[in-house]
């Protein structure tokens, strides 16, 4: 891949991957973002085309069918994925590229790219901290919050098979252990 290294950061959600992801962005400027693409609704603070592409379920199912995506999941009747062409963009320009996805998508990425990819599994303390940190983004309805933690149990068991593992129970610290880790990797 023109020594570019795919650096796929994953977690259940809550356990802070995005609020990392975005500082260590911020860091690294030279790193190109990997922007997935949704079929669920916007956030009000989200902007389309910067955190996700969002777009309707037809137009995703049309990009399942012409293998325009590297990886992609349906999670919480929603979909979500990894555009080839966001690999494609950073190929071009020679950066190494940063992703935030779900737990499978990543392990997904690993399996295509194994050479190229570092995955980084974001934990949490103990489910009891991550139930709180749902709660308090108050994106999350009784439904969506038991559904996010079904989902859960599944997602944890699959850290083993991640390259590293940071526990985020100390924002600052977690992400400079994340910068470190990529640091080690690109260098």
């Amino acid at each position: 891949m023109n020594n570019i290294k795919l650096l796929v950061i994953s977690a259940p959600s809550g356990c802070g991957k995005t609020t990392i992801v975005q500082e260590i962005l911020k860091r690294h400027p030279e790193f190109y973002f990997s922007i997935s693409a949704t079929t669920r609704k916007k956030r009000e603070y989200e902007i389309d085309g910067k955190d996700y592409y969002f777009i309707s379920k037809s137009e995703f199912e049309k990009m399942i069918q012409q293998n325009e995506l590297i990886e992609w999941q349906k999670i919480y009747d929603d979909y979500y994925g990894t555009p080839v062409s966001e690999i494609k963009k950073a190929e071009k320009n020679g950066k190494s590229i940063v992703f935030d996805i779900d737990v499978l998508g990543a392990l997904n990425i690993k399996k295509k790219f194994p050479n190229d990819t570092v995955t980084i599994f974001i934990d949490v303390p103990s489910l009891e901290v991550l139930v709180e940190r749902l709660k308090n983004r108050k994106t999350e309805n009784e439904e969506t919050l038991r559904k996010r933690l079904e989902r859960v149990e599944m997602e944890m068991k699959q850290k083993e098979f991640f390259d590293y593992i940071v526990i985020n129970d100390d924002l600052s610290k977690a992400v400079n252990e994340v910068e470190n880790i990529i640091n080690k990797q690109i260098n």
